[in-house]
């Protein structure tokens, strides 16, 4: 079972609840990152998920037209299909959607899974995530009540971020300030907006410092025991134990620490980038560095074809990937978690 079914995917987050997990959710923009991300995942023994960003579908649907509709259904359709030889499951899900990409991206990514699910498949994306954060609280909250009654119908678990994460990613960008810290009584409002579950499941990327990109030391200051308290808070008034299912967007360049510690706290999912973007890179750079007059013809030489085979340093590319995703899931605890 490569791809979950919908309900896999709830066992899978369920079990990195229960066991103080997560599960690093590898942003890919191609079908090498792909690959890259699913051989992480097996040589880790850990399930995982895949994810694409807005811009991630629009490079993959091709510079021609840009569509990034067809990126993602592409790419899920050929996971579909390759992920059956790897020894692990993953889920599917899109990344950052914020409201004036949402008619362009998600809407009519929940009606392709509508039209699969009305004919007895599962889902083409096991999950979705609505980027509100630059829209008022009401208006957040009130799209997401929208989503997640079609996510529901579809079998689809959706994903809201309620207040800002720091830094810019895909076009969306906030300040790094005090407002990148979720209050109890945002927490209040999406649990009496979209419910515990009675109305479908939901993840919530809430906000504890975080910040896209990576940055030096003492720039970012994170606090995920933040999320002990919009546990108990909400907990407290609905008397339900650890109520949410914490995402942890920014998280490139995290100490072992604060990872530990929004482990501990609910995370049961990280999304993780710009580390595997450079990972990815790095060996490319080298080898054209190295190789030099392999591959460039230089002062009117012919070049090294097996230099510049984009084979041949694809393949160190996707090699240094995967090892970055497979350390991603020993800082998560999810190596050797992989459903049997």
């Amino acid at each position: 079972m490569p791809i979950a079914t919908p309900e896999v995917y709830n066992e899978m987050l369920d079990r990195a609840k229960a066991g103080k997990f997560a599960y690093p959710a590898i942003n890919v923009t191609s079908t090498q990152t792909l690959h890259a991300a699913l051989r992480g995942f097996a040589e880790a023994e850990s399930d995982g998920i895949v994810q694409i960003s807005t811009g991630g579908a629009e490079f993959l649907g091709g510079q021609y037209n840009k569509d990034m509709v067809t990126g993602a259904v592409a790419l899920a359709e050929f996971a579909h299909i390759v992920a059956k030889k790897y020894d692990i499951t993953v889920a599917l899900h899109t990344d950052h959607c914020p409201k004036d990409k949402l008619d362009g991206y998600v809407r009519p990514l929940l009606a392709v899974s509508e039209e699969r699910v009305a004919r007895g498949e599962n889902p083409l994306f096991q999950s979705h995530m609505w980027d509100g954060s630059a829209e008022t609280l009401a208006d957040n909250l009130s799209i997401a009540q929208e989503l997640l009654a079609r996510a529901h119908a579809a079998k689809i678990i959706l994903e809201v971020e309620i207040t800002p994460t720091g830094g810019e990613e895909d076009g969306v960008s906030h300040e790094i300030n005090d407002s990148l810290y979720t209050t109890v009584d945002d927490a209040l409002r999406t649990a009496e907006a979209l419910g515990l579950g009675e109305k479908g499941r939901y993840l919530l990327a809430a906000s504890f410092g975080n910040v896209h990109g990576v940055y030096k030391p003492g720039n970012v200051v994170l606090r995920p025991e933040l999320l002990k308290d919009l546990n108990e808070g909400v907990g407290a008034k609905y008397g339900k134990t650890a109520p949410f299912d914490f995402v942890f967007h920014g998280g490139s360049g995290s100490t072992a620490e604060e990872i530990a510690t929004a482990l501990d706290n609910g995370v049961v999912k990280m999304n993780i980038d710009t580390d595997t973007q450079y990972a990815f890179t790095r060996p490319v750079a080298a080898h054209m560095f190295q190789n030099y007059d392999g591959v460039l013809k230089v002062d009117g030489e012919v070049g090294n074809k097996k230099t510049y085979d984009p084979r041949t340093w694809g393949k160190l590319a996707e090699a240094s990937m995967a090892a970055r995703v497979t350390e991603a899931c020993a800082n998560l605890r999810s190596t050797g978690t992989k459903i049997k």
